[in-house]
C-alpha cells in the first residue's frame, strides 16, 4: 500500500467535511419538500452545472473510459455515445428549458403538465415512469457500488486490513465491503442535507478533481516527452477517425487487448458507430431520463438558467475528465509491464485506472486524486439517491399513502426511503458481474425501452397517456427479457427491435383511446412551447390568443445541435492532443472551437429566453 500519512489525511479530511456539510445543511433542507429535493429552486445555474458534471464524473465510468482509451486510443472518444453523451447538447439547445417550464418536482409529476391529472391511462403512465426511474436509479447505484469496490481494493489490500477486522470474508466480497463503508458516508450527507448538501459537496469535490486531473496530465506529459520515450501502440491508435473495420492490432504488444475488442463486439466499428448515432439521436430527442440529471434541471431558477446549466456541464466536464483519462492511459502504456491487471479470467483493463494511480503518482497528488475519485463516487451515488427519494416520496408516498403529510412527516419519509434505497442498491451490487455489464444493460437495454414514448410526448399532439404507458411498459418488459434471448449480443445491436416493440405499444395505446383533454393540450403547448406536430392545437391556441407566438426555431435548434456536438467532440479530444502534443491536430481543434463559440454566442446565448 503506497498511501502515506499525508494521502490518508486528505481522504479523511474530505470525508469529515462531507459529514459536516450534511449536518449543517440539514436545517435548510428541512424547510419543505422543495427545499429538500430541489434546493428550493434557488441555487445558481453554474453551481448546479458543476454538480451535474460532478455526478457524471464517476469512478465506474472513468475506469471504463480509461480502459477504452488504452485499447481503442483516440477512437475511444466515440464509444460514450452509447449514453449518448451528446444528449447534453440537445438539453442545452432546447430540451432543458422545455422541461423546466413545467415547474414540476420529478419526471413523473412533469407528466401532469402533458397528460393532465385525470383521465384514462394517466395513473398508469405515472406509475410506469416511477417504475422506470427506480429501475434506472437502482441500476446506477449498483454500477457505482461495483466500481468503487474494485477501485479501493487496489489502494487498500485486504491483507493489510484483515488483522483489524473481527470477521473473515471471502476474497470475492472484499470490494463489496469497501463499497459498503464509503456508501455509508455518501448516504449520511445526502440523506441529511438533501439537494443543498449534494450540490455543495459536488462543488468542493470538483475543485479537487480539477487540480487532480491537471496534475495527472502534467505528470504524463513530462514522462512521455522525456528523451528516448515512445508509446508502444498499434498503427491508427492516435487517429480518431475510422473505417468500417476498427483495424487496431495489438498482437506483439498487448495480445489481450485484441481479445477485449472481440469481447466488446466493437470490431465492425463503422456499424457500431452508426447504431450508436441512430439510437443516440432518438434518445436525445426524448429528453432526460428521470434521474439526477433531470432533478438538476428542475432545480434551476428559470428555463433560461436550465439551458445555461446544461451547456456548462460539457464545458466543465469533458476537458477535465479527459485530462485524467489520457494521462492515466499514457502512464499505463509507458509502464504496462509494471501494472498487475491479471485476474483468473485474463487481463482486466478496468483495473488500469487504480493501478496507474497507485503506481505512478507522487505523495499528495495521490491523496488528491483518490479523494476526488471517492468524491466522484459519492456525488454520483448521492445524486442518484436523491432522485430515487424524490420519486418514492413525491410520486408514491404523497400521491397514494398520505397526501396531507406535514413537512416533518415528508422529511422523515425521505430519511427512511433513503436508507431503504441504499440497502437495495448495495444488494443489487452483490449480483452485478462487472462495471461494463451493468453499464451495457442500463444504456443499451433499459434506456432503449424508454426512448419511443418519451420522444413522442414532446413532438406529437395526439400521443396520450395510454400510449405512453403501453410504450414504456412494452419497452421495459422487452429490456428485461432481451438479455435472456440475445445472450451473446451487445444490447445496442438488439435495440432497434426493442425500439420497434416500444413504438408499437405507443401507437396501439394511443389510437385505441381518446386524445388527451383539449384544455390540457392547449395549456401544455402555451406553457412549454415545443415545436413538432402540434398544428391542430396551435391553430386553436392562436384563435384564442392572436398575440401568442409559436415556436418556429426547429431549424435554428438543429443547426445549434450540429455545432454543439462538433464542439463537444473538440472539448473531448483537446486534452488528448495536448498531452500527446500532436501540434497540427491541436491547432485545428482550437480553431474549430473558437469558430463554434463565436457562432453559438449569436445563435444560442443571445437568443435564450424563459
Amino acid at each position: 500500500m503506497r498511501l502515506t500519512v499525508l494521502d490518508i489525511s486528505i481522504v479523511v479530511l474530505y470525508l469529515a467535511a462531507m459529514v459536516v456539510i450534511g449536518w449543517v445543511m440539514r436545517k435548510r433542507a428541512r424547510k419543505n419538500k422543495e427545499s429538500y429535493l430541489l434546493g428550493g429552486k434557488s441555487l445558481p445555474w453554474y453551481m448546479l452545472g458543476l454538480s451535474d458534471a460532478s455526478d457524471m464524473f464517476d469512478i465506474s465510468g472513468t475506469m471504463w473510459m480509461v480502459a477504452l482509451c488504452f485499447v481503442y486510443g483516440m477512437k475511444s472518444i466515440w464509444i460514450p455515445w452509447l449514453w449518448p453523451v451528446f444528449n447534453q447538447v440537445f438539453m442545452m439547445m432546447f430540451i432543458s428549458k422545455w422541461v423546466r417550464r413545467s415547474n414540476a418536482s420529478t419526471g413523473a409529476e412533469w407528466l401532469v403538465t402533458r397528460f393532465g391529472s385525470s383521465g384514462r391511462g394517466v395513473k398508469s403512465s405515472h406509475n410506469v415512469v416511477v417504475a422506470f426511474a427506480l429501475l434506472s436509479c437502482f441500476g446506477f447505484l449498483a454500477y457505482g457500488f461495483v466500481g468503487l469496490g474494485k477501485f479501493m481494493e487496489i489502494f487498500v489490500p485486504w491483507h493489510m486490513v484483515q488483522p483489524y477486522v473481527p470477521f473473515t470474508i471471502a476474497p470475492e466480497y472484499v470490494p463489496h465491503l469497501y463499497g459498503i463503508v464509503f456508501t455509508l458516508f455518501a448516504m449520511f450527507y445526502s440523506i441529511l442535507g438533501g439537494m443543498h448538501s449534494i450540490v455543495l459537496g459536488d462543488v468542493i469535490k470538483y475543485a479537487i478533481m480539477i487540480v487532480a486531473c491537471i496534475s495527472i496530465a502534467v505528470i504524463a506529459m513530462l514522462r512521455l516527452h522525456g528523451p528516448g520515450t515512445q508509446l508502444a501502440v498499434p498503427n491508427g491508435w492516435t487517429n480518431p477517425f475510422f473505417n468500417w473495420h476498427l483495424n487496431l492490432d495489438w498482437s506483439g504488444l498487448v495480445p489481450d487487448a485484441n481479445k477485449k475488442i472481440a469481447e466488446d463486439g466493437f470490431g465492425l466499428f463503422g456499424f457500431f458507430f452508426m447504431m450508436m448515432l441512430f439510437k443516440g439521436l432518438f434518445a436525445s430527442l426524448a429528453g432526460p431520463a428521470p434521474n439526477y440529471d433531470m432533478q438538476k434541471v428542475l432545480s434551476t431558477r428559470s428555463p433560461k438558467d436550465a439551458s445555461k446549466m446544461s451547456g456548462f456541464v460539457s464545458i466543465i466536464l469533458l476537458p477535465v475528465r479527459y485530462s485524467m483519462i489520457i494521462g492515466l492511459t499514457v502512464l499505463a502504456l509507458l509502464y504496462y509491464n509494471q501494472l498487475d491487471l491479471r485476474t483468473a479470467k485474463g487481463t482486466d483493463f478496468e483495473k488500469i485506472l487504480p493501478a496507474a494511480i497507485n503506481g505512478f503518482l507522487p505523495v499528495g497528488i495521490l491523496g488528491l486524486v483518490l479523494t476526488g475519485l471517492l468524491g466522484a463516487f459519492m456525488g454520483t451515488f448521492s445524486g442518484t439517491l436523491n432522485a430515487a427519494q424524490a420519486y418514492i416520496v413525491n410520486d408514491i408516498y404523497l400521491k397514494y399513502i398520505d397526501p396531507h403529510a406535514s413537512t416533518k412527516q415528508v422529511i422523515r419519509a425521505n430519511y427512511l426511503v433513503g436508507i431503504v434505497v441504499v440497502a437495495i442498491g448495495v444488494t443489487l451490487g452483490f449480483f452485478a458481474k462487472d462495471v461494463n455489464s451493468v453499464l451495457q444493460w442500463i444504456v443499451g437495454a433499459l434506456y432503449g425501452g424508454y426512448i419511443a414514448a418519451n420522444m413522442l410526448k414532446w413532438y406529437w399532439w395526439r400521443f396520450n397517456a395510454s400510449g405512453f404507458f403501453w410504450g414504456m411498459a412494452s419497452g421495459i418488459a422487452a429490456a428485461l427479457v432481451f438479455p435472456y434471448i440475445f445472450k451473446n449480443t451487445l444490447p445496442l445491436y438488439s435495440w432497434p427491435l426493442l425500439f420497434l416493440i416500444s413504438l408499437a405499444g405507443c401507437f396501439t395505446g394511443t389510437w385505441l383511446t381518446p386524445p388527451t383533454a383539449e384544455p390540457v393540450l392547449k395549456q401544455f403547448y402555451k406553457t412549454v412551447k415545443p415545436w413538432g406536430c402540434w398544428k391542430p392545437i396551435r391553430v386553436k391556441v392562436m384563435a384564442e390568443d392572436p398575440a401568442f407566438l409559436p415556436n418556429k426555431n426547429f431549424k435554428r435548434d438543429m443547426f445549434n445541435v450540429a455545432l454543439g456536438i462538433t464542439g463537444q467532440c473538440c472539448l473531448t479530444i483537446l486534452p488528448m492532443y495536448i498531452v500527446l502534443w500532436l501540434k497540427l491536430p491541436l491547432l485545428i481543434t482550437v480553431g474549430m472551437l473558437t469558430v463554434i463559440v463565436l457562432v453559438l454566442k449569436k445563435t444560442w446565448w443571445d437568443k435564450l429566453e424563459n
